[in-house]
């Protein structure tokens, strides 16, 4: 089986490594992949959000599946792209078409979904330059904190908590007037605010059933004790403590199977990964987003819980009676990952300084996000550099595990909490 996966992030290279275990594997390719991924795989120099590039590479390297890693790819339509062309047809491609990719490409599209079809999720309100001024009205009628999010993608920087009406007022200005995000920012979507702990639930579903992969929690916050602003994620931690068996249930009646059912009384054929973006209010699960693709940090610490073998199970997306004879296992044990950055980072930071100590991990497992390899010596190379997950009995010894050897790594800058 020859297997490319679209993607540079440290998610890409879990994936990769759990693939990597797979005795079904012939070739693994990785587009274009970071320096964690050429260790294990073919790394390729394309760009994927070029279609004819990507079907190119395909035909040449008889690709039998296809995972695409990343948001922007499915939003753009590659999924449709390569499932109209006759010489794909044996293709399998995990990850939804663009009409299904909607549920992340805009969050306006995701909350009317949810309100139509009875998915419990926040209050919301949406504005955009013609009643911009009707914004500011709805703040002054509202109680802080607000969440402000852009309507589509902003790579992860588009959502805002602002406590007072002050700073909402400066966030719905850069973003609507300002042009903070360009066309993502054209609308944007006020929410009431939510107060509980969230959690990040994901499926692998062939628009039929679907198989729940680990779940897990991740930590947004840059700051020591959550505090700070927004990141991609500064860690993970998986199973998740509080998700017992009352509020899987209720995730699984109230969420997941009416975001199924509601996909296909909307006509939208959808297979791949669906990433449920949860808060848990008083025992009730709420969605705050939708997620077409697997998370980062999380999927650097539910690959290594998940025992079966991806490969069967990803090859049958396309025939629901083989799909859903496949059983997913997952392991008893607890993961943990770590996030390093550099120093800056969400905001302004530097890269290019020489990494140390990655060949001293021991017990975990590194995943490559913001890294290059250079003249034999690995360079930071994004505000996320590397994730570094340990596995334990539970998760106190997973996150000790992931601790010392986060603590082996060293360059300029670096900075986890």
């Amino acid at each position: 089986m020859n297997v490319l996966i679209l993607g540079s992030g440290g998610r890409e290279h879990a994936i990769a490594w759990k693939i990597c275990k797979s005795n079904q594997l012939n070739k693994l390719y990785v587009a274009p992949g970071n320096s964690g991924t050429e260790n294990i795989a073919n790394n390729l120099s394309i760009n994927i959000d070029n279609h004819e590039e990507i079907k190119q590479n395909i035909i040449n390297k008889n690709i039998d599946l296809l995972i695409i890693g990343p948001e922007d790819p499915l939003v753009a339509g590659l999924h449709d792209v390569l499932s109209n062309d006759k010489t794909m047809c044996d293709l399998r491609i995990i990850g939804p078409k663009k009409e299904g990719a909607k549920l992340e490409g805009s969050k306006l599209y995701a909350k009317r979904f949810m309100k139509k079809h009875n998915i419990p999720t926040a209050n919301f309100k949406t504005f955009d330059h013609t009643n911009y001024l009707e914004a500011t009205d709805y703040l002054k009628k509202s109680q802080p904190p607000f969440v402000i999010k852009a309507d589509g993608l902003a790579a992860g920087k588009g959502v805002f908590i602002c406590n007072s009406i002050k700073e909402s007022e400066s966030i719905i200005y850069d973003i609507i007037i300002g042009s903070k995000f360009g066309k993502a920012g054209a609308k944007i979507v006020i929410e009431s605010f939510l107060k509980g702990i969230e959690m990040s639930v994901f499926i692998l579903t062939d628009g039929h059933s679907y198989k729940i992969l680990p779940c897990a929690k991740d930590y947004k916050r840059i700051g020591e004790n959550d505090k700070g602003l927004n990141t991609g994620g500064m860690g993970a931690i998986s199973p998740v403590p509080f998700l017992d068996h009352n509020l899987k249930e209720k995730i699984k009646n109230k969420i997941i199977e009416p975001t199924l059912t509601g996909l296909k009384k909307e006509g939208v054929q959808y297979s791949g990964f669906l990433f449920f973006g949860l808060i848990n209010v008083n025992g009730e699960p709420f969605v705050i987003e939708y997620n077409v693709r697997l998370g980062d940090p999380e999927t650097q610490v539910i690959m290594p819980r998940i025992k079966s073998d991806l490969i069967p199970m990803l090859m049958t997306i396309a025939n629901p009676i083989e799909f859903e004879k496949n059983e997913l296992i997952i392991n008893s044990n607890a993961a943990a990952t770590i996030i390093i950055t550099s120093g800056g980072y969400p905001e302004k930071y530097d890269t290019g300084y020489p990494v140390s100590g990655l060949s001293d991990i021991d017990n975990a497992t590194a995943f490559h996000a913001g890294l290059k390899m250079k003249n034999q010596e690995f360079l930071t190379n994004g505000g996320r550099v590397l994730a570094v997950t340990g596995e334990g009995a539970n998760i106190k010894e997973a996150i000790m595990k992931s601790y010392d050897n986060v603590n082996k790594i060293a360059f300029t800058n670096s900075y986890f909490r």
